[in-house]
């Protein structure tokens, strides 16, 4: 059964030194996931600077991931900032670094991968933050309509894998304190409305379709509020999704336990009678 990992990881670079406890436990987490071998590894938030990995930072990924085809969308209007990358055991029949539209810089900050392969698109997206006092609401609302866009032509084609942190916690039961938040970034109406959009789309939550009532369930915990994780003061922010004609196949979508460390968990997906090619 083929399976798929995604994780903002915030920064390779901090993972590869490891030079501070925090960098260690990102270290720890992303050798867990070498160790763990899906067929596809999806990273936001790389923070790359536009010359691409360092020797020793792909030295380091090409140690961790011998067998694997890996991808870099590095962010060429602001350096070492957003960024994705995808690691992939089989060859994909092409891959697309696509510009949806957005407004201001987005697409040039390295925010899509897309690869091809013979039943399916396995795409990853790290998603614009609407930011402080909501500034960006408005370009993040113009994101979302293009993105959705940009997935249905996918769709168009063969059905779409694809995962991230969307930057949006869908509905109550997924953060902690809803109520508190309602008018903080991630969790305004405006972007929860997009998400329902998206899905009404043609697309299926893979974790909230297997446990609809499931509650306290998280992947992101702040690393400003020292007592978030141990609180399990949580949002659910980091999404696998995959097309309605994939719902048969679903059989599992599990977080992946980061012990102490803080911001962003790995989530892990499994298909049954599924194959890439």
């Amino acid at each position: 059964m083929p399976t798929f990992i995604s994780w903002n990881i915030d920064s390779i670079n901090a993972a590869v030194e490891h030079k501070s406890p925090r960098g260690e436990m990102t270290w720890a987490t992303l050798q867990h996931l070498a160790e763990l071998a899906p067929d596809v590894l999806a990273i936001q938030e790389t923070k790359l600077r536009p010359t691409g990995l360092t020797k020793k930072q792909a030295a380091a990924l090409d140690e961790l991931f011998p067998e694997y085809h890996r991808y870099l969308n590095f962010s060429t209007a602001r350096t070492g900032y957003s960024g994705t990358m995808m690691l992939t055991k089989t060859e994909p029949l092409s891959v697309t670094m696509p510009e949806i539209g957005a407004p201001g810089e987005m697409d040039q900050e390295g925010r899509i991968i897309t690869l091809e392969f013979p039943n399916a698109f396995v795409s990853t997206v790290y998603t614009p933050n609407s930011g402080r006092e909501l500034a960006r609401l408005e370009d993040r609302q113009a994101w979302d309509k293009a993105y959705t866009t940009y997935i249905d032509s996918l769709n168009a084609e063969k059905p779409v894998i694809f995962s991230g942190d969307f930057n949006v916690a869908h509905e109550e039961i997924d953060l902690k304190n809803p109520k508190t938040n309602h008018h903080s970034a991630g969790f305004t109406d405006e972007e929860r409305a997009d998400f329902t959009d998206l899905l009404k789309a043609g697309y299926i939550d893979t974790f909230r379709t297997l446990h609809p009532e499931a509650t306290g369930v998280y992947t992101w915990w702040s690393q400003i509020a020292k007592q978030s994780k141990v609180n399990n003061a949580g949002w659910r922010i980091d999404y696998y999704l995959i097309s309605n004609q994939l719902g048969d196949k679903l059989v599992s979508l599990d977080v992946i336990d980061t012990g102490a460390r803080q911001d962003h968990a790995p989530i892990q997906l499994v298909l049954k009678d599924f194959s890439l090619n």
